[in-house]
């Protein structure tokens, strides 16, 4: 299970719909050795494109190691789908390298909503998860952009399995 803070959650959310039709991309840091979500860090879609992203390639070095001197690891790495479910793609399926990480989706493309689901992707298996959105009061310098107003304590989202 993802359990993850709503400030986050909120700030990949607004991401998403800012690059929207494009699709957005970022990854959520935290302490090595652990599964908590704690920094979000959106980063530059290099493919500029609706259908597919690409983290471009000095940013991507950059924010890896910042995270390595930083002792943290990538522990969401998410994007958007513009017009299609929050599913994995093959491509999103190839290229998925980090077999520790969620792989969080949120699919922008009704205008009113978003559907926000997460997969373990490893060795070309996808395995959703569910995904538990909590008010934990993360740090407000930890998320790095688009900071929203709280809701309730805790949202479980359940999530089919396929």
């Amino acid at each position: 299970m993802l359990s993850i803070d709503r400030a986050i959650v909120d700030a990949i959310v607004a991401h998403a719909r800012r690059d929207h039709p494009d699709e957005a991309c970022g990854v959520v840091a935290g302490p090595a050795g652990s599964d908590t979500a704690t920094r979000h860090i959106p980063m530059e879609n290099a493919a500029r494109s609706m259908t597919f992203y690409e983290f471009d390639s000095m940013e991507h070095l950059r924010v890896w190691r910042e995270m390595d001197d930083r002792d943290e690891v990538p522990v969401v790495i998410y994007h958007s789908h513009t017009a299609t479910e929050a599913y994995p793609s093959r491509t999103d399926v190839s290229f998925a390298g980090e077999p520790d990480a969620h792989y969080l989706l949120v699919s922008t493309r009704e205008p009113d909503s978003e559907e926000i689901r997460s997969f373990r992707i490893v060795d070309g298996v996808v395995t959703e998860e569910k995904v538990r959105i909590l008010d934990a009061g993360v740090d407000p310098h930890a998320v790095q952009s688009y900071m929203f107003g709280q809701s309730p304590a805790t949202v479980d989202y359940e999530c089919s399995g396929r």
